[in-house]
């Protein structure tokens, strides 16, 4: 299977490089530039494609809205353009976002692919458009398309702009002695639903292979872990004792109190449950920053 990835670079790509045999887009590709996104499609001829590229920082999309949206939906109807034009007939899995969903009520939880979808960001809105251009696409082109919403990553490389990596990297700077034992924290009493990347992975490739054209499927733990547990835990696992501290610019409104969603079509449609355990994941991620910072 000759399988297209956008997106290879970031912290997602780089494990289904690692996870799945595949064609990366060359660096210095950018889809925006529709001709030679034609041009290396028409060549490469893929017979599988996994759409991960992506503005994915909210705050950047607040500033600037029209730049992501030209990254997450425009240059989505270039791909499945130049698709077209190369006469694909493979299918491909478009990575949308949990975000999508915007303010769930809690008597929604876990929340479920029938969930109305109301956007709060710039990002999210961008995000739900592309999915549904490619929801139309799946219908009206000659090819397959299957459409995934993420709920929060956790994995060795995640960027520290994160919250598990960023408290993952302040224990580890605690623990070799480069850093006074404070903790600077935002809001950590909210709950998430967060899996391990090698799990999301895999799910995609099990998606790719399984999922139905024009579904759906949430990629969750299923699981709620509230923010603070896990900062106590990464603590336990590292042998750090610290002082937490709330770092007011870390602040941001949290409307969503506590998020948790559902992947139940996802095991339906594929077997898919998430395998690695949370420890596993905290101790990676902590030995990851160790390495890093050693």
């Amino acid at each position: 299977m000759k399988l297209l990835l956008t997106g290879a670079n970031g912290f997602v790509g780089r494990y289904v490089q690692a996870a799945l045999p595949c064609v990366p887009l060359p660096d210095g590709l950018d889809l925006r530039d529709r001709q030679a996104l034609s041009a290396f499609v028409a060549e490469l001829r893929p017979n599988a494609v996994i759409h991960l590229a992506a503005q994915s920082f909210v705050p950047a999309a607040f500033e600037n809205p029209r730049e992501t949206f030209d990254i997450n939906f425009t240059s989505t109807l270039n791909l499945l353009e130049a698709l077209h034009a190369a006469e694909f007939r493979g299918r491909m899995l478009f990575v949308g976002s949990g975000d999508t969903y915007g303010q769930v009520p809690e008597t929604d939880l876990p929340v479920r692919e029938d969930h109305p979808l109301r956007p709060r960001n710039p990002y999210a809105v961008s995000k739900v458009a592309a999915e549904a251009l490619c929801y139309q696409w799946s219908q009206t082109s000659g090819f397959e398309i299957v459409m995934v919403r993420p709920f929060n990553h956790i994995g060795p490389g995640q960027s520290p702009r994160f919250v598990l990596a960023d408290f993952a990297r302040q224990v580890m700077e605690i623990h070799l002695g480069r850093r006074v034992p404070v903790l600077q924290v935002g809001d950590i009493d909210v709950t998430r639903d967060f899996t391990d990347v090698r799990d999301v992975v895999r799910a995609y490739g099990l998606l790719l292979e399984r999922g139905r054209n024009g579904e759906v499927y949430n990629v969750c733990s299923g699981r709620e872990y509230r923010i603070r547990d896990l900062l106590q835990q990464l603590l336990a696992l590292a042998g750090v004792d610290a002082r937490i501290e709330q770092d007011p610019a870390r602040l941001r409104r949290a409307e969503q109190r506590r998020m948790v969603a559902s992947f139940a079509a996802l095991q339906r449609d594929t077997g898919w449950q998430p395998a690695i355990p949370m420890e596993q994941s905290l101790q990676d991620l902590l030995n990851d920053w160790e390495k890093k910072l050693g």
